[in-house]
């Protein structure tokens, strides 16, 4: 073809619309846009895509095959997690969100809705429930833009820019909630101490310019946070938010971030009734108390109860709508697009069958498999746990002592059909376990670790034997 090739189905792709479009903006080309990309994480070449297929059957043929070179974490004994989380989902979950009014409604707006307004309103008394607080969002897009979002309404509302961030986060969360907050807000690591929160060092860094202190608890490694109270009686001394990141599936057993002094309670509901699949269903929440400063600085979306054009009539819908971009459009205090709201709704199925007794029985066995996996692999001669904290579904081991690495145990067990867990550093492996983890898993785990170790002892005594001198050989 002579002609540059104009696609009938995507819009710009004509050489004159493209280059009006760049000088609109003043960009001399379309890789303007990507200069806050990293050169080593961009591709540097053509996408590797197929010859063009003629027919449906030919797309789907090689579509199932880059698909089947995918391994679900169900055909292996895994102990992945990181953010995304095997627990079980009842069948009844996947049923209610297969429904065609939930599945297929956009955003559950007046015209479609056939109960997706009161179905999320009903997940978010659970989760308001759950988490001991007042009012929580229809669910963003993921836990990392919630925690984002939340750090963004502590800066609105204080007008300063420092976050103290301290403790171990997940370090993808931790890129991006500083690529979203950067430009208003200077996050600054303040070491956790043993696993926790270090609240001296916190207490040295507070001061009238901090904006929020932020807690992620369960940290990275799964540690919980039990001096709360005190993070929060410092930073509110200074007119500081408290803002912890959680995840909502161990507070059936454990007190809740709320009434241990926490201003805002964000995460991720992933855990509730949503699969692990290939990198989860991921959707965010945020909690606050029913205090007006707080709730108008939610930009997301907030379902309750409203009245009808008929008397005595109420429904389900929109409060405070005029906090959202929705209403305020380029003037909005931050933008907010479509919600994960179906994932809402799974969560909410999930925390109705659930029940508070459910939730407490969930969470005990949590702790009782996550000790008992400390235990287990801590025992092994050369195997270290990281910190003394009490941990919830994961925690850090080092391997160090063993002679062995993190990526070189994983390599070895992978074989084995076990994922042992996720690397994190040259000797460090974090290793998880959720109520789908049966001691003979974790025991099965442990042998496999163990038999690396030995292995690894008789490969340092076999090395040691072939350099000694021939003095030595017959000494």
């Amino acid at each position: 073809m002579s002609e540059p090739f104009v696609h009938p189905y995507i819009p710009n792709t004509a050489p004159d619309v493209r280059a009006d479009m760049l000088a609109a903006v003043g960009a001399a080309s379309v890789e303007e846009f990507y200069a806050d990309v990293p050169a080593d994480l961009r591709l540097g070449r053509a996408l590797d895509l197929p010859e063009p297929l003629v027919a449906e059957q030919d797309l789907v043929r090689h579509v199932s095959g880059l698909l089947a070179r995918n391994v679900p974490t169900t055909e292996r004994l895994s102990f992945l997690g990181q953010g995304t989380y095997a627990h079980h989902v009842p069948a009844v979950v996947d049923e209610v969100i297969g429904r065609s009014e939930f599945l297929t409604a956009y955003a559950g707006e007046p015209y479609e809705d056939h109960g997706r307004f009161q179905a999320l309103w009903q997940y978010q008394s659970l989760m308001g429930e759950l988490l001991a607080m007042d009012v929580v969002n229809v669910p963003t897009y993921d836990g990392f833009q919630a925690t984002g979002t939340a750090l963004a309404m502590a800066g609105r509302m204080t007008g300063r820019r420092r976050v103290l961030v301290a403790s171990d986060v997940l370090p993808a969360k931790l890129s991006k909630v500083r690529d979203y907050v950067r430009v208003h807000l200077d996050l600054e690591a303040v070491t956790p101490v043993d696993g926790t929160a270090d609240v001296d060092g916190i207490a040295d860094r507070l001061g009238d310019d901090v904006a929020a202190v932020w807690i992620e608890t369960p940290s990275r490694t799964g540690a919980i946070e039990h001096r709360l109270q005190a993070i929060a009686d410092a930073a509110h001394a200074v007119g500081a938010i408290l803002v912890v990141g959680t995840d909502p599936v161990g507070y059936g057993v454990l007190t809740p971030p709320a009434e241990q002094g926490a201003d805002i309670v964000c995460g991720d509901i992933q855990s509730l009734g949503l699969h692990q699949w290939y990198g989860g269903a991921h959707g965010g929440f945020i909690a606050v108390h029913d205090d007006p400063r707080f709730v108008m600085e939610m930009p997301s979306r907030l379902f309750g109860l409203a009245t009808t054009d008929v008397p005595g009539e109420v429904g389900f819908g929109d409060v405070a709508y005029d906090r959202t971009s929705f209403a305020h459009r380029e003037e909005g205090k931050e933008w907010v697009g479509t919600a994960a709201a179906l994932w809402g709704i799974a969560a909410g199925v999930h925390l109705a069958l659930m029940g508070p007794q459910g939730m407490r029985d969930l969470g005990e066995v949590l702790l009782a498999r996550t000790a008992y996996a400390q235990r287990a692999l801590g025992a092994i001669p050369g195997i270290r746990l990281t910190d003394g904290a009490v941990h919830l579904r994961e925690f850090a081991i080092d391997v160090a002592g063993a002679g062995l690495t993190a990526s070189g145990v994983v390599d070895a067990l992978r074989a084995e059909g076990i994922e042992p867990g996720v690397v994190a550093g040259e000797h460090e492996l974090v290793v998880c376990v959720t109520e789908l983890t049966a001691q003979r898993d974790i025991d099965r785990l442990a042998a496999a670790v163990t038999g690396l170790v030995a292995a690894s002892v008789a490969d340092a005594a076999a090395t040691l034997d072939t350099v000694a001198t021939p003095e030595e050989h017959r000494a």
